[in-house]
């Protein structure tokens, strides 16, 4: 007899195995990696989602805090074809609703053919298809999450590496990993993380030699002092950006994002860049994408499965964007020099 229950936007519900009891509801998407549950899972840009694993067991080589992206789990559940005990333990001490025994590969295939979907979860020794429904009828769009950022931002303004020989880095959170701080640190920078609504006078006063627009969950124009940060700080100091980022800066020099329909999540998504031709393997996690770079902003490298801009520059601005993780926590480590060539604008 089934224990947990998932109902998929549309009203159709799915039995399953509790493997971490409570109720939930968020964004159905899936990712499709086959490593990196536990960076999948603290990831802050899945807030608001259920993330459901197309591969098929998640836990076989346990759980590691030293691998976390934060300091804790984000999606509002998990769900898997087959848990371990490891991962079904951290999740429900984590208090996120997590179910298995389910056929993985029918929901994916839902995703893909009908788009990102809204659902709700019931698990646990009282869960019950109307609760179920319930949550679902509860959950509202991504969009509709206007302060999302407040989630999963830090509080205060936190500063790592104070004592860097390398370029000043003002990092806004708006859900940042922290690998992408550590990429940063690992090349000396001194790196301040800001919170997602950073005043321009903030700015001022650290007077950094680069401004670093965060990955983060939930729709770019909702960001909105991020966008206005942005439109102020152009032209005055180098702009990069991961993820969202590139989406808010895309937003912020006249350009528009739009949602997907299911997204790019998992680290085997292939991207080729314009001007050499080669092709790399990527990390990904997004479901929103620049629609329109604008006039000032120049499409450098594309997705090889749908064409979206993965990556946008403007040389005279100095402005660096990658739709992807460079960072590669999980995923390979073909584009880590992204770093690289954006502590060069500082020294430029």
């Amino acid at each position: 007899m089934a224990d947990a229950y998932v109902a998929i936007e549309g009203e159709r519900v799915v039995e399953a195995r509790s493997r971490a009891p409570g109720t939930a509801r968020g964004e159905l998407v899936f990712t499709t990696a086959y490593t990196g549950y536990e960076e999948s899972l603290t990831d802050p840009s899945y807030e608001e989602q259920v993330l459901t694993f197309s591969y098929p067991l998640i836990g076989n080589y346990g759980v590691r805090e030293e691998r976390f992206e934060s300091d804790r789990v984000h999606p509002r559940a998990a769900v898997a074809r087959e848990m371990t005990d490891d991962v079904a333990e951290w999740l429900e001490s984590e208090g996120v609703p997590a179910v298995d025994h389910l056929d993985t590969r029918d929901v994916v295939t839902e995703i893909r053919d009908e788009g990102a979907m809204k659902c709700g979860i019931s698990a646990g020794p009282d869960a019950s298809e109307a609760e179920a429904l319930e949550q679902l009828a509860q959950c509202e769009h991504m969009s509709d999450h206007t302060d999302i950022g407040a989630q999963v931002s830090v509080d205060e303004a936190e500063t790592h590496n104070e004592a860097g020989d390398g370029p000043t880095v003002a990092l806004v959170d708006c859900g940042a990993k922290g690998s992408i701080v550590s990429s940063l640190v690992e090349r000396d920078a001194t790196v301040h993380v800001l919170p997602y609504d950073t005043t321009p006078e903030t700015v001022d006063e650290l007077d950094p030699d680069v401004l670093f627009i965060s990955n983060g969950p939930g729709d770019p124009v909702n960001f909105e002092q991020a966008n206005e940060l942005v439109a102020e700080k152009v032209g005055d100091v180098p702009l990069a950006g991961i993820c969202l980022g590139q989406q808010v800066v895309a937003n912020a020099l006249g350009g528009d994002t739009e949602k997907m329909e299911f997204g790019h999540r998992g680290v085997n998504q292939p991207v080729r860049d314009l001007r050499s031709g080669q092709v790399v393997m990527t990390t990904q996690n997004h479901g929103y994408t620049v629609a329109d770079p604008g006039e000032k902003l120049d499409v450098t490298q594309v997705n090889v499965n749908d064409d979206t801009p993965e990556g946008l520059e403007n040389d005279d601005l100095d402005i660096i964007t990658r739709q992807y993780h460079p960072e590669a926590n999980p995923g390979p480590n073909d584009s880590l020099d992204f770093f690289d060539d954006v502590l060069a604008l500082a020294e430029e």
